[in-house]
């Protein structure tokens, strides 16, 4: 009976540990610099993405058509972020000839997803993850600290306008190539949100993950 109560507290111990060490990971960090991504190789996490009309669909709807690009950006308010989508467009047709199509997510709800949608030059599609869901499941989200809150309103950007949640998360601007398989079989991601992958790099990325 000693030997069990020994073992049993000596598990239960365990068991904390491992649930704190869990719910440590899980805590959104408040930094850019702190965030970790899921890696190639694994899984692609599941999340709900909701469409510029409202409808929604989830990331292994997508992947199940066939590969995708997944795209993270911070919201249609941001120039590099629309830089970088612009850039991107200009490389649909050939992705789309390799069989894989481009989806972009961002933080910002669906009605600003749609002004941003509604002004593009581009075919592929826009998503709203206003509640950070998908950006939390793979690991890019962080929370703004109050300074750069209250600088980004110098500027006339509101993240809680933009996102309609009072979170202030955003997700760090990256890029993953997922299989129909669901794997991740490329990632690229940069807590400097001025620095984004180019078009030209994705391409020979994508060669690179056909070859495997």
């Amino acid at each position: 009976m000693h030997f069990f109560s020994k073992n049993h507290r000596l598990l239960s111990l365990l068991a904390a540990c491992g649930f704190f060490a869990l719910s440590a990971r899980a805590e959104i960090p408040t930094a850019a610099v702190e965030v970790n991504p899921v890696e190639v190789g694994a899984t692609a996490p599941d999340a709900t993405l909701t469409r510029a009309d409202g409808t929604s669909t989830t990331v292994h709807a997508l992947v199940a058509e066939h590969p995708v690009v997944l795209v993270f950006y911070r919201g249609g308010w941001c120039p590099y972020c629309n830089r970088h989508l612009s850039a991107l467009a200009e490389v649909e047709e050939r992705l789309l000839e390799k069989g894989y199509s481009i989806h972009a997510v961002s933080a910002d709800r669906p009605e600003k997803v749609a002004e941003v949608a509604e002004a593009a030059e581009f075919n592929y599609a826009l998503y709203s993850d206003a509640e950070a869901e998908a950006a939390k499941a793979f690991g890019l989200a962080f929370k703004v600290d109050a300074a750069t809150y209250k600088k980004l309103l110098g500027y006339g950007i509101d993240l809680e306008d933009a996102s309609g949640n009072e979170h202030h998360l955003l997700p760090v601007p990256a890029l993953f190539i997922i299989g129909s398989d669901a794997r991740i079989r490329f990632r690229y991601y940069n807590p400097d949100y001025t620095e984004r992958l180019s078009a030209e790099s994705l391409l020979a990325a994508i060669e690179d993950s056909t070859m495997e």
